[in-house]
């Protein structure tokens, strides 16, 4: 049975979504793991471990293991000094494969998360002449332009460089959607020959269209009016307070002065306490207080209800790489108001699932969301049309997507740095 060390460095798929840096790639990287297990190919996952009490391996299901090496405090470290840590962390996790290898475990490949993840995942395909598949999730020069800001606090001088010799030293570079694929190219000079569009997925099991009414009292929401939902976390990158005052205008329209916002996320990132205060000042200032719910994140199972309680979900992103949230929402029929960037140009159809804003201009958003909330027939039809384009997005399909790029790379000469 083939054999991918999946890395993962500075976030744990065992992770709740939604609280420090956990997001999207938590997800992706714990759903695409089980998926590739149930079809065959076994996935040992690396990631920083940041509480002695947590277990030195976890067996989640059969065929997916995730494996927590200690490089540095035994606690959560920020973000922006954990390149400092990556040389230790690749040492630990080279230790591991080499237990796995004397077990009869040997791996046939690696596919890194992130760039700290790329970096560590560098030397380590050098050291055990396997291939390297990379799934970047973010990239820093499209952050640089879309956040600049977020950037500079958060992020290394060094990151933009890092990602260029990883994607310069990857056998195959995995996008998760043409855009994404653009940018490599544009921005990092990437060999199109050598960049695979893996797209996640959604597990429909859990994510599907359901009743509203029902879905708002198993969340313990009473209100019967309209109802916009973010989902996210609390950083300038997400735009909430674009979110905010966008619901402020929306209650402005007739018969729409009941709507109300809930936010699903925790504050994130070096900016995140003052996003969440930027957030309270709008909502006094725009008199919200009691439309503007402030939930803690949830589960990843139970967000699923959060969706279907909802009458539209908003993005207002800077840049989303993909926008797993907008798939989320869209497979439980959920029309979805998003920004104009990146993956959510691939996922949202502008007037047929949902809308695409351009810019950063909350009236923009408003008019958007009103066109949702204020006509029946155009809520029907894009949830119906959303939920529709949300069934061709599985996890299965990317994780044979995944391997089949492995295999292809296990019978060919790897990529040559420099």
């Amino acid at each position: 049975m083939p054999t991918l060390a999946v890395l993962s460095m500075h976030t744990s798929p065992l992770a709740q979504p939604g609280t420090g840096d956990g997001g999207g790639m938590n997800v992706y990287v714990r759903e695409l793991s089980a998926a590739l297990a149930r079809s065959g190919v076994d996935c040992e996952v690396f990631t920083r471990r940041e509480d002695r009490s947590t277990p030195r391996t976890v067996r989640v299901e059969p065929g997916f293991r995730v494996h927590h090496v200690p490089a540095g405090p035994l606690a959560p470290v920020a973000k922006e000094r954990l390149p400092d840590l990556v040389g230790e962390w690749t040492l630990g996790v080279a230790e591991r494969l080499e237990e796995l290898d004397s077990a009869g475990r040997s791996v046939d490949a690696i596919h890194a998360n992130y760039w700290l993840s790329g970096v560590a995942g560098h030397t380590l395909k050098h050291e055990l002449g396997v291939p390297l598949l990379v799934t970047f999730h973010t990239l820093d020069r499209v952050k640089a332009d879309a956040s600049p800001e977020e950037l500079s606090a958060a992020e290394p001088a060094r990151r933009a460089e890092a990602e260029a010799a990883v994607a310069g030293c990857a056998d195959r570079i995995l996008a998760s959607c043409s855009v994404e694929a653009e940018q490599l190219v544009d921005l990092y000079g990437a060999p199109p020959e050598r960049i695979a569009i893996v797209a996640p997925g959604v597990d429909h099991a859990f994510f599907s269209p359901g009743d509203r009414a029902q879905a708002r009292r198993a969340i313990g929401f009473t209100h019967a009016g309209p109802l916009v939902l973010f989902a996210g976390r609390i950083q300038p990158l997400k735009g909430l307070t674009v979110a905010v005052d966008a619901l402020a205008a929306v209650r402005r329209v007739p018969r729409l002065g009941g709507a109300e916002l809930i936010v699903l996320g925790g504050p994130s990132g070096p900016h995140g306490i003052d996003e969440l205060d930027a957030v309270g000042e709008r909502v006094a200032r725009h008199g919200l207080r009691g439309a503007v719910h402030l939930h803690p994140p949830q589960r990843h199972a139970i967000l699923s209800t959060y969706y279907r309680a909802a009458d539209v979900c908003v993005l207002p992103s800077h840049s989303e790489s993909f926008g797993l949230v907008a798939l989320e929402a869209a497979a439980c029929g959920v029309p979805v108001v998003a920004s104009a960037v990146g993956g959510l140009t691939t996922l949202v159809d502008h007037g047929l699932t949902g809308y695409l804003v351009e810019g950063r201009d909350p009236s923009d958003y408003a008019e958007a969301l009103t066109a949702v909330l204020s006509d029946p027939s155009v809520a029907a039809r894009l949830s119906a049309a959303a939920a529709r384009r949300a069934r061709s997005y599985t996890w299965a399909a990317a994780a044979r997507a995944l391997w089949a790029q492995g295999e292809a790379l296990t019978a060919g000469a790897l990529v040559a740095c420099g």
